[in-house]
């Protein structure tokens, strides 16, 4: 299990006031930001990052937009600032939201020139983006997947092509000439990954051999990862451990109350994340028919209400770190406590080639992030990277 290290590099000096007027995201202005503030966090996030890449920790970025969750609003801007500041990491971007970008091919150019900043360093993730960002994109839900699979398509094009421009003429993207500089170092692109939270995106995932990943989902991943491995089979491939992914908050600590301590912290932005203004969670069209009624059937209202295993209810927003625990969405405590942990979530998943280290969130400071990161890198990495490894013959 290779370990990715990210951060939402949130602006939680306003999530109080985000809370006391119910969303967070899209409709809380811009002048709850001290720029000044947000100057310095953002210099501290980046120096995080930058202590990974010294423990050896591989490193993820996301973005979102028009929210106090999250301030990259640009994956390959930050990851071009990390880029320059790291020599060994693996830069995944996950990613670029494609189905609300205007400009297909402006992504790949990104990609490509990141790439080879990085000496060939980056992974690339083509992602649907969140529901609560179709407002902001001024997108259109009803054709957000038949968008987002036409500028998929275009952007891996546009990075394997190198005999010359062609020509793009598509449902929602047409460009007389295509010819990006400079190419990627990686052939014929840097690997990709997608994410999902159903079945449907695993299989869908599986017909390309992508990566798969998935956010803080609980009880969504298992089957998900499971209908990945049977339409791998059903192409004739066998999907290992190294096409899933899961993203969790981890807290660790040389005692257990103060790994529960950290976690606790960090997943203050598992309990903010999902307060949105009722209009935006689920915009007409975004959510398939299917995913509509697993949710109504769950009693789910505005993303808050995740189930342990045992399919009990709970409530993301109120959840204690126990609680959060039960449904897979944190780890925490001692090296030995987390280790064990991820070995038995890794077993029932039937093999996870990635976490997505979630090891920074909220109000957790900088001093206990740099103790989580390098207790993490030196106590819990290395054992888990012996998970899935196929074992010599005797």
């Amino acid at each position: 299990m290779r370990t990715w290290y990210f951060s939402e590099m949130a602006y939680h000096p306003a999530w109080e006031a985000g809370l006391a007027r119910g969303s967070l995201r899209v409709v809380l202005p811009n002048g709850h930001v001290d720029p000044a503030v947000a100057h310095k966090l953002l210099s501290r996030y980046l120096d995080e990052f930058a202590l990974c890449d010294e423990e050896g920790l591989d490193i993820m970025v996301n973005e979102h937009h028009a929210t106090a969750t999250c301030m990259t609003v640009s994956v390959p801007m930050a990851l071009a600032v990390i880029a320059r500041e790291t020599r060994r990491a693996r830069l995944l971007s996950l990613g670029n939201p494609i189905a609300n970008r205007p400009d297909p091919v402006r992504v790949a150019e990104e990609v490509a020139w990141l790439d080879v900043l990085s000496g060939g360093r980056t992974e690339l993730g083509l992602v649907k983006g969140a529901a609560y960002e179709i407002a902001p994109a001024n997108s259109n839900p009803a054709r957000l997947m038949r968008r987002y699979w036409e500028a998929h398509d275009l952007i891996l094009k546009a990075l394997s092509t190198h005999d010359g421009p062609f020509s793009w003429e598509g449902e929602f993207f047409q460009y007389r000439h295509v010819n990006i500089w400079p190419r990627p170092v990686q052939q014929p692109h840097p690997p990709i990954w997608m994410t999902g939270m159903s079945a449907a995106t695993g299989r869908a995932a599986a017909e390309k051999g992508h990566v798969v990943g998935t956010l803080l989902s609980g009880g969504i991943a298992k089957p998900m990862f499971d209908a990945y491995r049977a339409r791998a089979r059903e192409l004739g491939w066998e999907a290992g451990a190294d096409r899933m992914a899961y993203a969790a908050v981890v807290g660790v600590g040389h005692t257990r109350a103060e790994g529960y301590r950290r976690a606790d912290l960090i997943a203050g932005y598992v309990r903010t994340a999902p307060v949105v203004a009722e209009p935006f969670t689920n915009p007409p069209g975004y959510n398939t028919i299917p995913a509509n009624v697993a949710m109504l059937k769950a009693g789910k209202k505005k993303g808050r209400i995740v189930a342990d295993r045992n399919g009990n209810l709970i409530d993301a927003t109120q959840a204690s770190v126990e609680d959060l625990m039960a449904t897979d969405t944190v780890f925490a405590g001692t090296p030995d406590d987390v280790y064990e942990q991820l070995k038995d979530f890794n077993a029932r998943m039937g093999g996870v080639g990635h976490l997505l280290f979630f090891g920074q969130g909220g109000f957790l400071d900088h001093q206990d992030t740099v103790e989580n990161i390098r207790l993490f890198a030196r106590e819990v990495a290395p054992r888990i990277a012996e998970l899935n490894r196929p074992r010599a013959a005797a």
